[in-house]
């Protein structure tokens, strides 16, 4: 068994994103920040997945200002990103140019470790957003580190071999350390142990990261297992924002592995700090209906559905919005049903929201493919990259035409025209003031340009209210 296994805590990203749909304002865990940076963890997970779509679309905050404040805040932690490949942030592939830019302005304003994947784990996808990181890392003289990881999944054509097979391909390609992401808490004690002591034996002194999540009650029996294989390094959250759909607790994990003789870095007593400053928040949101019960509950069937924690508490906020929550165990069912049709890819964003809405539209709906979504269209069209299966040919038929094939995404991505910038430019006018502003404008136009109208609107009232004060 290692020594020492590192530890990410994720309370200011995916905990949050897996517990309460993204809605955790900067506000609400400022004060904390300063506390957390003492804590000895490997790294803070806070910015990307949904933080970056939230904060404009539900929190009123500019996502580049709220990562800048958290750098600040802590100078001695390293800050951590989920970037989905050529998607970014959004839902939709973009040209290089356009990648290259976005991590630029990442480490620009204060990201220290860039995990990237890609949906379909077509590793096409991820060769830009790596090279921007050793690029942009030299050249802001900061060690800024790439972490290759792998959407992992259980299918008739997802095998521990072909696991194993991706992960030196990503230690070919350049990254510096590797992550299993297994976002519907699906991966099993059994196949944690084989698949890790596969990797490493594969990839030698490489490090090795495990995220998974609570949902079918099997991750600490699994990330025991995967430190016993040889595991460097563990999501955890702190124990408040633990368990459900999120992650292992923080403060179990570091009990559980001291007794072992297993050196986390972390301090106790500022992880307990860390933790009682969260309780009463969490509660708030209980109180306000924002974390729901089924979120915070364990779910065995998510063995058969394969429903990550985000994508569950965004399915539930959908339905309460529609008052269909009467639907939700047919939502639930109709899921593998549509991920099988769709070549059994991995249930991560923005695959586990295409997939989960068209299982909703299908149940609400009352029949099957009647309303397809535009994503679903795109991706049988070829637009986010080669399925991991053969797709359901009767459905690719009634979206292509019969026989029409997709194309190769990577045609259309590889563009540099400049085009996405002076569009954006254009369309904004006055109201951006950085290549921040333009970058949030090109990944979410409307939510994006509806921020920065109310921005100058407060800014103007708070002008106005001074000169009638003065």
């Amino acid at each position: 068994m290692a020594k020492k296994v590192m530890i990410t805590e994720t309370v200011l990203r995916d905990a949050n994103q897996s517990l309460m749909a993204t809605r955790l304002p900067y506000a609400d865990f400022a004060d904390i920040l300063s506390t957390m940076d003492k804590a000895g963890y490997y790294s803070v997970e806070c910015w990307g997945g949904a933080t970056f779509d939230s904060c404009l679309r539900y929190l009123g905050e500019d996502p580049w200002e709220r990562l800048r404040n958290i750098k600040k805040a802590m100078p001695n932690t390293k800050t951590q990103m989920l970037l989905r490949g050529q998607n970014l942030l959004g839902y939709k592939h973009y040209h290089d140019d356009v990648v290259e830019k976005f991590v630029e302005l990442s480490i620009k304003n204060g990201i220290d470790i860039i995990r990237i994947f890609d949906a379909l784990n077509d590793f096409r996808n991820l060769e830009t957003a790596l090279a921007a990181v050793k690029k942009y890392s030299k050249q802001y003289q900061r060690h800024v580190i790439a972490s290759g990881c792998i959407s992992y999944t259980q299918s008739p054509v997802h095998t521990v071999e072909k696991y194993v097979e991706m992960c030196k391909k990503l230690v070919e390609m350049g990254f510096e350390t590797l992550c299993l992401k297994d976002m519907a808490g699906t991966m099993s004690p059994y196949e944690a142990e084989h698949l890790i002591k596969g990797i490493k034996a594969a990839v030698g002194n490489v490090p090795v990261i495990l995220h998974t999540h609570c949902t079918t009650g099997m991750a600490y029996m699994t990330i025991t297992k995967a430190i016993e294989a040889g595991v460097d390094v563990i999501d955890c959250a702190t124990s408040c924002f633990s368990n459900g759909t999120s992650q292992p607790a923080t403060e179990t994990m570091y009990y559980a592995l001291n007794q072992y003789g297993i050196d986390c870095g972390l301090d106790e007593s500022t992880i307990n700090k860390v933790n009682d400053y969260f309780k009463p928040i969490k509660q708030k949101y209980i109180d306000q209906g924002t974390i729901n019960p089924k979120s915070m509950q364990t779910d065995s069937q998510a063995l058969v559905y394969k429903v990550p924690g985000g994508m569950l508490s965004n399915m539930i906020a959908n339905l309460k919005d529609m008052n269909a929550m009467d639907k939700f165990d047919e939502a639930l069912k109709e899921i593998p049903e549509v991920r099988k049709d769709l070549g059994y890819p991995p249930l991560v964003t923005p695959l586990s929201q295409m997939v989960g809405n068209q299982a909703v539209t299908n149940v609400l709906v009352g029949e099957r493919y009647k309303n397809i979504s535009n994503e679903v269209k795109n991706y049988f069209k070829g637009d986010y990259g080669i399925a991991p299966a053969p797709v359901n040919q009767e459905l690719q038929d009634k979206i292509l035409g019969a026989g029409n094939q997709p194309v190769d995404c990577r045609i259309e991505d590889s563009k540099r025209t400049g085009k996405d910038f002076a569009d954006a430019k254009e369309a904004l006018g006055e109201l951006a003031r950085s290549e921040e502003d333009i970058m949030s404008y090109i990944c979410y136009p409307k939510q994006a340009k509806e921020f920065f109208e109310k921005r100058k609107a407060n800014e103007e009232n708070i002008a106005t209210y001074t000169i009638e004060q003065i």
